[in-house]
């Protein structure tokens, strides 16, 4: 399935006072590295693809992390994300945080293809993934 990969010099403000990364910050990193990914795939940035698909974006249901080596201030990493599941309307990304060559960070999401709900545009509900770019995710 497509990956993709992106280098990252760790800043100062994703670190606690000793200069380690405060681990909720691999989760927006990984975040960004999802949006990424997706981009890749489609050829489209975020807002070219909300409006292109008319989605409502492809929230969070489930993410958990192992935490292997600390990553600190200043370290360069490289994180590499996959798609590893696509379904009807979820899909699941593993990203892999490393620096040099050593597993610091593995990070799981499963995410949500969501529309706003016909019925009460104010809500989101679950939409199959387009085929085109179902495909595309798979490819790689």
């Amino acid at each position: 399935m497509l990956k993709n990969s992106r280098i990252l010099r760790i800043e100062w403000g994703d670190c606690d006072p000793a200069g380690i990364v405060f681990y909720p910050r691999y989760f927006a990193m990984f975040d960004h590295s999802t949006t990424t990914l997706i981009s890749v795939a489609s050829g489209l940035n975020k807002f070219e693809l909300l409006k292109k698909y008319g989605m409502a974006g492809y929230p969070m249901v489930d993410t958990r992390a192992r935490f292997l080596v600390p990553t600190r201030f200043g370290d360069d990493v490289t994180i590499e994300s996959q798609f590893t599941k696509i379904g009807m309307s979820s899909f699941d990304i593993v990203h892999r945080l490393s620096r040099a060559g050593t597993l610091c960070v593995e990070g799981f999401e499963t995410r949500v293809w969501v529309g706003h709900d016909p019925q009460d545009p104010s809500r989101i509900k679950s939409r199959p993934i387009p085929d085109d770019l179902a495909a595309k995710f798979r490819a790689g």
